[in-house]
């Protein structure tokens, strides 16, 4: 799979299909005694980032999943997440640097922009990041390749088109990165997402819709998973026999 395909917005019919969003959230409730099988951490800091116009409270189960896996988790603190906002990229900064100082490197999940910003401070501040996953993150191509574009230009004030901040996010982070992506997502075009695979770098395919990305079952076994990897020993991601019929072949034409 070539990054430089073009990317175009998700069809209208995949928009209507976001309203899945509620079952995965609802599949993930009834699956929680399974997903406490999920790996284990070590206890280090991780940083949840919600997507555009979301804020920490779109992530509750998503942090609440992970501090169950052992993991010191903290939510972005900034409110709505309305784009890059005065303020916000310095707060970020700050957030991460103080968990950094306070118990070591940390971990960023970021959802849909979310994301971006993850993949922001991963290149701003390496030293202080573990490794980055992005849930469905518009990491490259057109800014037109997602649904949230005007809503984006609306929020934050700014175009779409930000080349500067494009020069933080489009290259690859120097720590281990994976992208969650799903092919029937409605908002972000799945081709933004996938990112090129190097040896600290991989995606993941799942089925989900954009806005359950944060619910659901298998994108939070996949995090966990993740997040598990050790400082240093970081391995591509293996499904399990019993669950690889949840992982598709993210390479696959």
């Amino acid at each position: 799979m070539s990054t430089t395909t073009v990317a175009r917005a998700p069809s209208r019919l995949l928009l209507l299909a976001e309203g899945r969003a509620l079952f995965e959230a609802a599949t993930t409730l009834a699956l929680w005694p399974l997903l406490q099988c999920s790996p284990r951490g070590d206890g280090h800091a991780v940083i949840v980032l919600p997507g555009l116009g979301a804020s920490d409270g779109s992530t509750e189960l998503l942090r609440g999943f992970l501090e169950t896996r052992g993991y010191a988790v903290q939510g972005w603190g900034l409110g709505t997440n309305c784009g890059p906002l005065p303020g916000v990229e310095k707060g970020l900064l700050e957030l991460l640097r103080r968990l950094h100082e306070r118990s070591g490197k940390v971990s960023l999940v970021g959802w849909s922009l979310g994301g971006v910003f993850a993949r922001m401070l991963a290149a701003t501040a390496p030293d202080a990041v573990r490794s980055v996953v992005t849930l469905g993150s518009p990491l490259h191509g057109s800014p037109k390749a997602t649904r949230a574009t005007k809503l984006y230009e609306v929020l934050s004030g700014r175009s779409a088109n930000d080349p500067r901040r494009a020069r933080w996010v489009r290259p690859m982070p120097t720590v281990p990165a994976t992208s969650v992506f799903s092919r029937s997502d409605g908002i972000v075009s799945w081709r933004s997402s996938f990112q090129a695979e190097t040896p600290s770098s991989e995606n993941i395919e799942v089925e989900a819709s954009h806005l359950g990305l944060g619910a659901h079952p298998a994108v939070l076994y996949a995090v966990a998973d993740r997040l598990s990897q050790p400082d240093g020993g970081w391995t591509r991601f293996a499904a399990p026999a019993a669950l690889r019929m949840f992982y598709p072949d993210p390479a696959r034409p």
